[in-house]
């Protein structure tokens, strides 16, 4: 692990909301193809560092500053910069699915025709494929061209996490995916995860310590707007080196 190129790698990243500090002097490298979770009580900056990964933080007026480099290039770098392809390649899914108001089959359809696919027979294939990624083809083939609406929560947040990959990113963000969940969907969303990370690079952040004992392969713990430690995993839950990451471990605070 400790050997994984990084993916992202974040130096001095500062975001403020007015005059507050929301996240102070952030510097953490990504490891490609795991899964790396953030984690830390609520309120510590974990989705406002998600967020600025692929720039949500644009639309919240929040001033950046910083580095965030993906691919070798700062994506703060304002000009010439393609936000709307970095987001294809950074996509992500948030804490609630908001499915298209269209088909099962055509909210998956919808992002593979975005690659330029056309012919219904490449079209269908695809959506099949994405599905399977998803863990949920077995569970709607027979109902492809319902409304979302039909499926649970749970099934409906694999549908977004469908066409997510439809679009071929290389990094999934999840904001908490699994805290509206029931506990059988929760485990189908982190089955999905552990099989994704061969060809994706997974990026989760949860307040589940549970959940990042299960899945994570590196994490990053926060506590007020700051990075108090990051490491591989293994290492991080057997011997955390800050005061208050043991602390927060031993159930202190959450």
């Amino acid at each position: 692990m400790t050997d994984s190129p990084s993916i992202i790698e974040i130096n001095h990243l500062d975001v403020f909301a007015g005059k507050r500090k929301l996240l102070n002097d952030i510097s953490v490298k990504i490891p490609r193809g795991t899964i790396t979770v953030i984690m830390g009580p609520s309120g510590c900056g974990k989705t406002t560092l998600l967020r600025s990964m692929n720039r949500l933080t644009d639309v919240s007026g929040l001033k950046v500053s910083g580095e965030i480099r993906f691919r070798n290039e700062n994506i703060l770098n304002l000009r010439g910069y393609d936000i709307a392809a970095m987001r294809q390649r950074m996509g992500l899914l948030s804490q609630r699915p908001y499915p298209l108001p269209l088909s099962i089959f055509e909210n998956v359809a919808y992002a593979v025709r975005l690659k330029g696919i056309k012919r219904k027979s490449d079209v269908r294939d695809q959506v099949e494929h994405y599905l399977k990624l998803a863990c949920l083809w077995d569970e709607i083939k027979d109902r492809l061209h319902h409304s979302p609406n039909t499926l649970s929560i749970g099934q409906q947040q694999r549908l977004c996490l469908a066409r997510g990959l439809a679009v071929d990113p290389e990094v999934i963000l999840a904001d908490e995916p699994t805290s509206a969940l029931d506990p059988i969907s929760t485990q189908a969303i982190e089955q999905s995860f552990m099989q994704l990370k061969d060809q994706y690079t997974i990026i989760l952040v949860s307040h589940i310590l549970r959940q990042a004992r299960r899945i994570a392969d590196y994490v990053v713990f926060m506590y007020l707007g700051e990075m108090i430690e990051s490491g591989e995993a293994k290492d991080f839950f057997a011997n955390p080196k800050n005061e208050m990451t043991k602390k927060y471990l031993e159930g202190v605070f959450y």
